[in-house]
């Protein structure tokens, strides 16, 4: 039988950070995945787009941290890599004006936090994006709608952009950095390994069990599987303590051909285009990615069992975001083949992310992240062991909810505020961008 101080499941991004800033700490650290290499589960198909527009403070807050840990990635996981290391694409970021109001909620709180950004009218817009129309398709609809095929009623009124922000080249890549980073402070990863049970007493954690008969004693045990959340929690018995949960949502995101007149890996931006019901950016090979912002108009899919769902590109969604993105990339090329990536989101009752305890001693949570806090896995990764050093060192999260100054920006963090136990916020968007 292993013995360790802690152990992480789920090896994605947010899993390898928090094993890194835990290791660092001087923990024992144990990283389990079911896939054969970090970084293989639904963070192999994240847009991995760094943007700081969200509705509440504390999303803007850590997003805006998190920035600046992917400017200075090579310094902050310390460790050379053999595979290289993964690149931030600062691009810029581009929030569309739409009459939801969105955009004008997140100037606001750029204005409090001190983010700077520039309010483009319409001519500015037309002006710095020309390859863009500025139609007016508000609300979103989809192809199968007769009134997605009507005459634009207008124009949009203009945009809100801000520089620092962009996407990361390759997100694999990027959680194998801060694996060997890890690894460089004593962390283990076991991969290819199944947890098949949380052991724990009435009171505390015990460790997990394994497939193969293997089981291994730790004092803490941190879930972080992803779309699989909400089945650790259901295996450790802590979801009745939870008012916020999570479940698996299935997505997909396409990739349709930039114009052939232009260089969109140069001279593209990330946009957020909530008049038009989605978002997209650069990719490699002068291609745009393009994901839905989740209208009313786009169904949602639940997933019950993150094991089995449809993993192919369907026709629906496929043409309702090609069809949305040629209204507002002129030119566009719209092939006739679908070209897309199909994975699952773990989202939240609010879709913000529960970075916690729970009721069972030394089980923590860092999940309902997927689609949206890609961007956040180092500040979360420093966050969740903090909270755990909190914890471990016999201090009440519940009562007193831990702050942390921030390494970078130097806001403070309230970790409380992404409370397992925090009634649904009104502030969300109840949206990602990828």
């Amino acid at each position: 039988m292993k013995q360790t101080d802690a152990i992480v499941i789920g090896a994605g991004v947010i899993g390898c950070a928090i094993a890194f800033e835990l290791a660092k700490k001087g923990y024992k650290v144990i990283s389990v995945d079911k896939l054969d290499e970090v970084g293989y589960g639904s963070t192999s198909n994240s847009c991995a787009i760094i943007r700081t527009s969200y509705s509440t403070y504390q999303g803007v807050a850590l997003a805006y941290e998190g920035i600046f840990y992917w400017r200075d990635w090579e310094n902050y996981v310390e460790q050379k890599d053999e595979r290289g290391f993964a690149k931030y694409m600062n691009c810029g970021f581009l929030q569309i004006k739409s009459p939801d109001g969105h955009w004008d909620k997140v100037k606001n709180l750029y204005d409090q936090i001190g983010i700077d950004y520039e309010e483009w009218d319409l001519a500015k817009l037309k002006k710095r994006m020309p390859m863009f129309s500025t139609d007016a398709h508000w609300p979103p609809s989809a192809p199968e709608d007769e009134v997605f095929w009507q005459d634009p009623k207008g124009e949009v009124s203009g945009a809100i952009y801000t520089t620092l922000e962009g996407y990361v080249n390759d997100p694999v890549l990027a959680t194998h950095n801060l694996r060997r980073a890890a690894e460089a402070y004593g962390a283990e990863f076991m991969l290819g390994r199944e947890v098949i049970a949380v052991r724990r007493d009435e009171e505390k954690v015990l460790g997990i069990a394994l497939d193969g008969d293997e089981e291994i004693d730790a004092r803490i045990v941190v879930n972080v599987a992803g779309p699989h959340s909400f089945v650790i929690n259901r295996m450790a018995g802590v979801e009745s303590g939870m008012n916020i949960k999570t479940k698996a949502l299935r997505h997909e995101v396409h990739f349709v051909p930039a114009p052939k007149a232009i260089d969109f890996e140069k001279v593209g931006t990330v946009v957020s285009d909530d008049d038009n019901g989605g978002y997209f950016r650069p990719e490699t090979g002068n291609m745009i990615l393009v994901g839905s912002a989740d209208p009313e108009c786009d169904p949602k899919e639940w997933v019950a069992d993150p094991d089995d769902f449809n993993r192919s590109v369907t026709d629906e969604r496929w043409k309702a975001q090609a069809y949305r993105l040629a209204k507002r990339v002129r030119d566009l090329p719209v092939p006739n083949q679908p070209n897309g990536i199909v994975d699952l989101y773990d989202v939240s009752d609010d879709w913000i992310p529960i970075y916690d305890k729970s009721d069972l001693n030394g089980f923590y949570m860092a999940i309902g992240t997927s689609g949206n806090q890609f961007k956040n896995a180092a500040p979360v990764g420093y966050m969740m062991a903090e909270l755990i050093d909190y914890g471990e060192k016999g201090q009440d999260h519940d009562q007193e909810p831990l702050v942390l100054k921030a390494r970078y920006t130097g806001l403070n963090l309230e970790v409380g505020f992404f409370s397992r136990l925090r009634k649904i916020s009104a502030n969300s968007s109840f949206s990602v961008r990828g």
